[in-house]
């Protein structure tokens, strides 16, 4: 189509050359016939001229529109190769992935077969023991009596004039621990466990801010046994995991009922290190924590210093996976400040129960990195709080506050007190006594007899067996 500039274009050259016609013919007296071979010699020479004008433009702007195109395809060819060079790295990506998928499955082919073959081994053993332990009675009447045996090697220290008592001492050391491992499991089946509370109070205030809880044992003649009296025996008898699971479920019910008071309070449970490293109670614990774990940020698992130095790596994956679930540590029976607040704090430990005596000890400055007055600054700086325990005087009070020490907990405060049963598993009944307002004032009280019948329930009751009358 024809643009309107061209014919435009047109008009004026005609316009142009009958004008130079018209003025030949009128003016110069030129005859009609030459002044109209004049103007159309003009005309002709008008339209070659804007034919070659416009053909040179056109030139030119084909020639840009070329460059452009190149300068595009050299853009296109580069973003091609870059492509392509991306897909090379992810295949070879994929198949170095594929390699080494393959490698892995050959070792754990070779770790099947190996394991395989030990099972087969182990099956062997057993086997070849199960024989020898079915061959024994028929080989022990031919053999002679162990006791003539006994004899004969007891008979043997009396010719080197030694004692005869001395062999008969572990026999009754031994019958005594078998004893007291059945009197704890006796104890557990009737349900003889009972739960003591320790407040622990903010400093200055003595404001009531956590519950130790504290494990105690009755025996059939309801007499008290403490926590380090039966523990290295449950631990022997493999009753510990027992034990930590009815010590978290109590703990639980009664965090639940002071919860009901106020939600600005926590209870520590201590847990013991066998039941970390047994796999089979840790999981029976585990799922209970798991199914209580709503109550995390105030239910805190305490263990021994001695425990988190000594942790294997089925103690650290076991640890690692309570701390998943939202749970907090504490650390207690501190033995010296060598501590490391980094590594503790990675593992979970939010708390650091130190006896009074040992921060106040001027011994200590000497054989640690940082002065105990600064000890409380530095666990902060890793959200770590520090909590002195054991203290039993006023004095004690007022040098640990020039320590800069947050929290406190002992008998200058309150005693553990018994926790009843009964009081865990009470009907909710409107409170009379607020745990958070309970301070050292409190504890002069005397403890009130297991036998006197409760007058509330509930939170009321709980609060008023666990930390005494006001």
């Amino acid at each position: 189509m024809i643009r309107i500039s061209t014919i435009f274009i047109a008009i004026c050259m005609v316009l142009v050359a009958a004008s130079l016609g018209f003025v030949l013919y009128s003016v110069a007296g030129i005859s009609g016939s030459e002044s109209a071979i004049v103007a159309l010699t003009a005309l002709t020479c008008l339209i070659l001229y804007n034919a070659v004008s416009m053909r040179l433009r056109d030139r030119s702007d084909v020639g840009g529109q070329i460059a452009d195109l190149s300068r595009g395809t050299a853009d296109l060819a580069r973003q091609v190769a870059e492509f392509g060079r991306r897909l090379a790295a992810v295949e070879g990506r994929v198949a170095s992935a594929n390699s080494t998928g393959a490698d892995r499955m050959q070792g754990m082919a070779g770790e099947i077969s190996e394991l395989g073959g030990l099972v087969r081994q182990l099956a062997a053993s057993v086997a070849h023991h199960e024989d020898l332990l079915a061959a024994a009675p028929a080989v022990q009447p031919v053999a002679s009596p162990r006791d003539d045996v006994l004899q004969r090697v007891a008979t043997a220290p009396t010719v080197v004039v030694a004692p005869p008592p001395p062999p008969a001492a572990p026999p009754e050391v031994s019958r005594g621990q078998t004893q007291l491992i059945g009197a704890i499991k006796q104890a557990i089946d009737e349900n003889r466990l009972d739960i003591y509370l320790q407040p622990m109070v903010t400093l200055p205030q003595r404001k009531v801010r956590y519950y130790e809880a504290v494990t105690r044992l009755r025996d059939e003649r309801d007499q008290v046994l403490a926590a380090e009296d039966f523990i290295e025996a449950a631990e022997a008898g493999g009753l510990i995991g027992r034990i930590d699971h009815m010590v978290m479920l109590r703990c639980v019910q009664v965090l639940r009922r002071l919860m009901i008071r106020s939600k600005d309070v926590g209870v520590f449970c201590n847990v013991s290190a066998a039941t970390l490293s047994n796999q089979a109670h840790f999981t029976q614990c585990l799922d209970f924590l798991e199914a209580n774990r709503a109550l995390a940020p105030s239910f805190v698992l305490e263990f021994k210093q001695a425990t988190f130095r000594n942790l294997g790596g089925t103690e650290s994956e076991n640890l690692a996976a309570l701390a998943q679930r939202g749970y907090r540590f504490s650390i207690d029976h501190v033995s010296d400040l060598r501590l490391e607040p980094r590594e503790l704090a990675d593992r979970g430990v939010r708390f650091i129960k130190v006896p009074a005596a040992l921060l106040l000890d001027a011994r200590q400055i000497a054989s640690t990195d940082i002065h105990p007055s600064d000890l409380s600054d530095l666990l902060g700086r890793y959200g770590i709080d520090l909590i002195a325990e054991r203290i039993e005087g006023e004095r004690s009070v007022v040098d640990l506050l020039d320590y800069d020490v947050r929290f406190g907990q002992g008998f200058l405060f309150a005693p553990p007190r018994p926790l009843r049963p009964e009081g865990a598993s009470a009907t909710a009944e409107a409170p009379q006594t607020n745990p958070q307002d309970l301070n050292g004032a409190s504890t002069s009280a005397p403890v009130s007899s297991p036998a006197a019948p409760p007058r509330a329930t509930g939170s009321a009751a709980l609060a008023r067996r666990a930390l005494g009358p006001n």
